[in-house]
């Protein structure tokens, strides 16, 4: 049973359940990921950095995080 104050999102293909309310940026973190290293594509619209803080998570939406690695 899923709690209240959780949505569904998916997430890279995968069914996630997370905290309703959260941002872009407070998803990005709650994976551990810097969100100055990730890409986000939320229902297949890209998204800009200085979004992160201003969009909102909701039930139903699709994510996807590209993470960049550097090396050499």
């Amino acid at each position: 049973m899923s709690d209240p104050g959780n949505i569904q999102v998916q997430v890279n293909g995968k069914e996630r359940e997370v905290q309703s309310g959260l941002s872009v940026h407070e998803l990005v973190e709650s994976f551990d990921l810097n969100p100055l290293l990730i890409v986000v594509e939320l229902n297949r619209e890209i998204l800009s950095r200085d979004q992160f803080k201003d969009v909102q998570v909701s039930d139903g939406d699709s994510v996807e995080l590209v993470h960049f690695v550097g090396g050499g």
